[in-house]
C-alpha cells in the first residue's frame, strides 16, 4: 500500500490579491475565495490553498512566512488510508480525522493523508521525434501561449536532519529513495514505480527548515517554455530557467512566488520502477542544471531577458555589419 501523491498544499501569502493575480497568471483555476483564503486547482483537481498569514487555523509554520504549512498526501482508498492510520497511529503529532490522518514529520512540517478527489485525465502532449523514432508524422509540435499546470509534482524542502527525515518518509510513509547527495540531499518518490520524486530533502551546511520549491507538472517540454514566457509577460521574476536537470532529465523554469519560496514548471522527468539503483551523486553546479538561462526568456521578444527584439520577417532580415 503505497501514498499515490500529493493532493494539497497548504501556503500562506502575505498579500492574497497578489496570490490571486499570480497563480491564476499561472495557469490554475481560482475555485474558491474569501478576504482571509484563496483555494486553486490543477487540471486534475490536485489544490493549492492559499491563507491569510494570520489565519489561527493553520498548522503552525517551520519557518518564517510566507511559507508551506502543510502537504497533503493522497491515497487510493479508505483501507489504504486505514493502513496509513495504523502506522502513523504511536506517534505523539498523530490525529485521526473522519477522512484525514495527520502528523507531523521530524521537522516539525505538518503531514495529512486523505483519500484522492483527483481527476482521470486524458491529456494531448507534444510526441518527438528522436533519430531512429519518427512518431510524429504530418503535425508540428504545439506551441503553448500559457501553462495550465496538471498536478503539484513535488516539493523541495530544507532539513537539519537528513539521516533522520529521510528514514521518517521511508519508514512510516512508504518512500523509495531515487538518488542522493550523500550526507546532503535524499529524492525520494513515494511509489516504486513513478516520476524521480515527489518529495526532495535538502540538508544546508548552516542547518536551517523550511521551503524552497513547489513544482507544478506540465505536458510536456513545449508547455514549459510557453507558460515561462507566459510568465515573464506578466511582469513575474525569474530565478532561473529554462533549462534541465540532469539528476532526473526534466525540463524546468524557476519563478519567484509571492507564497514562499519558488515555483518550478516541469516536465520530462525520468520514470523508475523497482529495478532502479540509487545513484549517489556529487552536487554541483552542473548537476543541478546541464544547461540553464539566468534570468528566463522575455515573452514578448522570444529571447533571453534584454536582448534586442528581432526585426524583419526572418532571421536574415538584417543589416550587413
Amino acid at each position: 500500500m503505497h501514498l499515490q501523491g500529493i493532493e494539497k498544499v497548504t501556503l500562506t501569502a502575505l498579500d492574497l490579491e497578489t496570490a490571486r493575480k499570480f497563480y491564476t497568471d499561472w495557469g490554475l483555476t481560482l475555485t474558491h475565495q474569501s478576504d482571509a483564503h484563496l483555494l486553486f486547482e490543477t487540471l486534475n483537481g490536485c489544490q493549492v490553498s492559499v491563507h491569510e498569514s494570520l489565519d489561527p487555523h493553520l498548522p503552525a509554520g517551520i519557518e518564517k512566512d510566507p511559507t508551506l504549512r502543510e502537504i497533503t498526501w493522497c491515497v487510493k482508498d479508505a483501507q489504504t488510508l486505514e493502513h496509513f492510520a495504523s502506522k502513523l497511529s504511536h506517534l505523539e503529532s498523530f490525529e485521526k480525522h473522519p477522512d484525514t490522518v495527520k502528523c507531523k514529520d521530524p521537522s516539525g512540517l505538518s503531514i495529512a493523508i486523505t483519500v484522492t478527489q483527483k481527476r482521470d485525465l486524458k491529456l494531448q502532449s507534444a510526441i518527438t521525434n528522436s533519430w531512429d523514432q519518427r512518431q510524429r508524422i504530418n503535425q508540428p509540435s504545439p506551441i503553448y501561449e500559457r501553462a495550465t499546470p496538471v498536478e503539484v509534482g513535488h516539493v523541495v524542502l530544507f532539513v537539519a536532519d537528513l539521516a533522520q527525515c529521510s528514514s521518517f518518509y521511508q519508514e512510516f510513509l512508504g518512500f523509495t529513495v531515487s538518488d542522493t547527495y550523500p550526507n546532503r540531499g535524499h529524492f525520494l518518490r513515494c511509489t516504486p514505480n513513478g516520476g524521480h520524486h515527489d518529495l526532495f530533502m535538502l540538508e544546508l551546511p548552516e542547518k536551517r527548515v523550511g521551503l524552497n520549491h513547489i513544482a507544478f507538472t506540465v505536458r510536456d517540454l513545449h508547455e514549459v517554455f510557453g507558460g515561462g514566457m507566459h510568465m515573464s509577460r506578466c511582469g513575474w521574476k525569474t530565478e532561473l530557467g529554462p533549462g534541465k536537470h540532469p539528476v532526473s532529465s526534466a525540463i524546468f523554469w524557476y519563478f519567484h512566488a509571492p507564497t514562499g519560496a519558488l515555483v518550478e514548471y516541469y516536465a520530462d522527468e525520468d520514470e523508475l520502477t523497482p529495478e532502479w539503483v540509487a545513484r549517489e551523486i556529487t552536487p554541483g553546479p552542473t548537476m543541478f542544471a546541464e544547461w540553464a538561462i539566468k534570468g528566463g526568456i522575455d515573452g514578448h521578444t522570444r529571447r533571453q531577458i534584454e536582448a534586442q527584439a528581432p526585426t524583419g520577417q526572418f532571421m536574415t532580415d538584417m543589416p550587413k555589419k
